[in-house]
């Protein structure tokens, strides 16, 4: 028994040894051959860094306030009598756009200027007397003043009336009426909103690095998302004198002409402001670049080097080739600046006459063989427009 179960154990043994060592031996052979295999090569778009002279601009976002803008609003309560207006108009400065009830008003407007046309009469005879030596000096004054306080009256209930009558304070473009005939109006109420829009202001702000370079009078290019084909040209009017401590921003505002009122009031824009001279920039593709929390980068294009110490791949029977190009890709990170149309300028990182990978970026690691390939591509520009057709 003691003879059978030693032969037995000793079979089994042998038989796993053999299973184990034939996994092992083709794990080895399958890691081998994968060693033993190249990296395939990704087909890219490339571009190169080259040196560009731009016009001396710099970019910003404003938004268009009006020349002159408020809510016409009362300055007395009362019940709304008649509307001049309709809404959307244009009007003049000092057209009627309401009337409120004034009946009250009007009465004892009536009644005061009576009261200082007496006054007046009362002062003329008196008048008269004191040049006669009839009164004294003193009961002429008294008159005198009677008749001025009667007359200040008048005039006070004048204004008081003619709060009755709003008027446009300015030209402009009326918004949507707010009110109806025989609604009550308190004091403060808003009636429509007055705009005027030709011409018409933009605000917007720049970092405090550019204080000493804006100035009134530089030109002004502006864009709307409303109509995305058009320019809208100005200049700027006025530079704010102080630096908010908060953004470090400083504010300008430009006005631009406004002849159809295409630009309103509040409407975003995207400002370009126009300097004085050109600058000399490095530059490259816009879409080589990769941004990402840990910052930005690039992958530029380089000639494999051979390394002559470097121990040779073993060559297994059945792998495939190796790649067929001597290129690859080597991860960089870089500083970037201005960016215009299809290009961005470089701070730092990068020389001019580099070649960086521009489309296929998704599948690109360092050490990536890499075959280039533009045919077809677009050829980045200053200044893209959307294809035709």
């Amino acid at each position: 028994m003691t003879k059978r179960l030693i032969i037995v154990i000793v079979g089994c043994g042998v038989v796993f040894g053999a299973i184990f060592g034939m996994k092992w031996f083709g794990n080895k052979m399958m890691n081998d051959f994968v060693d033993a295999m190249p990296i395939p090569p990704a087909t890219i778009g490339a571009g190169k860094v080259q040196t560009m002279t731009w016009d001396n601009r710099l970019e910003a976002v404003g938004s268009f306030v009006p020349v002159n803008g408020t809510d016409v609003t009362t300055e007395a309560g009362g019940i709304v009598t008649a509307i001049h207006f309709e809404s959307g108009q244009k009007v003049k400065k000092g057209t009627p756009l309401l009337t409120l009830d004034s009946a009250r008003e009007r009465g004892e407007y009536e009644r005061l200027k009576a009261q200082a046309e007496l006054s007046e009469l009362n002062r003329v005879r008196r008048e008269k007397l004191f040049k006669l030596e009839a009164i004294s000096k003193s009961d002429y004054d008294a008159a005198a003043t009677e008749a001025n306080a009667a007359r200040a009256a008048v005039q006070s209930q004048a204004g008081v009336l003619a709060q009755k009558e709003i008027r446009a304070p300015f030209d402009g473009l009326l918004g949507i009426r707010r009110v109806n005939v025989g609604q009550y109006l308190s004091a403060g109420t808003a009636i429509v909103t007055l705009q005027s829009l030709d011409p018409i202001d933009l605000d917007f702000t720049l970092p405090e690095q550019y204080v000493g370079q804006a100035q009134p009078g530089f030109k002004v290019t502006v864009n709307v998302d409303s109509y995305a084909d058009q320019s809208f040209t100005g200049e700027v009017l006025a530079v704010e004198p102080r630096i908010d401590s908060a953004t470090r921003n400083f504010g300008l505002r430009a006005r631009l002409p406004n002849p159809d009122l295409k630009l309103r009031a509040g409407q975003f824009g995207r400002v370009t402001l126009t300097l004085p001279g050109n600058r000399s920039l490095l530059v490259l593709p816009r879409t080589a670049v990769s941004y990402d929390s840990y910052g930005t980068s690039v992958f530029v294009v380089l000639k494999k080097k051979e390394d002559p110490n470097a121990p040779k791949p073993k060559e297994m029977p059945g792998a495939p080739a190796g790649p067929t190009t001597d290129l690859i890709v080597e991860q960089r990170f870089i500083k970037v600046g201005e960016a215009r149309g299809d290009f961005v300028a470089v701070v730092d990182g990068i020389k001019e006459g580099e070649q960086v990978a521009t489309s296929g970026l998704l599948k690109l690691r360092n050490g990536q063989p890499v075959i280039i390939n533009n045919e077809g591509a677009p050829q980045p520009r200053l200044d893209p427009k959307p294809a035709e057709g």
